[in-house]
């Protein structure tokens, strides 16, 4: 991904910005959907360190390292995984985008309201369209090689009022 991919992305993020003072103040957790299922009231910012990775597989990019293919440096994290593997959603929430991008392939995106936002890259397929609210833990896609990479596995970030941050310091890794 060089910078006009990561500018694609940034725009789609940014379109968010109108929304998300509309959002419920417990976010997805407090929707109607949600008392229904039975989630925990609470929003993504209540559960740093407690999340769990989207998919099961071995890390092989970091936030902030450069891109082997040069450009801009990682914002989130490369899980090489078999293709096909279920990628779940990390917490509940809103599908806001789902679609392919350049240089992230089959893309789908999350808003987990109160600002928050997950990204989901490199997918085989989309399990979840636009509009649809996701429980934490639900698939929302199968890991693929579609963004351009070499290898299959999952491009995942997750980003706060538009900026991106360190996922692993927000997950359970255990």
């Amino acid at each position: 991904m060089g910078r006009a991919e990561e500018a694609g992305l940034r725009r789609v993020v940014g379109e968010r910005g109108r929304v998300w003072a509309a959002r419920p103040p417990g976010g997805y957790a407090g929707s109607e959907r949600a008392r229904e299922l039975g989630w925990a009231t609470g929003a993504l910012g209540d559960l740093r360190g407690r999340l769990r990775l989207p998919v099961r597989g071995e890390l092989t990019g970091h936030f902030g390292t450069p891109r082997k293919t040069g450009g801009t440096r990682l914002k989130g994290v490369f899980i090489r995984a078999p293709e096909g593997r279920p990628v779940r959603a990390i917490a509940a929430g809103q599908v806001v985008f789902a679609d392919w991008m350049r240089g992230f392939g089959n893309l789908l995106i999350i808003d987990h309201g109160e600002g928050y936002l997950s990204v989901y890259a490199n997918n085989e397929s989309l399990l979840k369209q636009v509009g649809d609210v996701v429980a934490p833990g639900e698939p929302v896609a199968t890991v693929g090689a579609t963004g351009g990479n070499q290898e299959s596995g999952l491009y995942f970030e997750l980003r706060h009022l538009g900026k991106p941050f360190d996922p692993l310091t927000w997950v359970d890794r255990k």
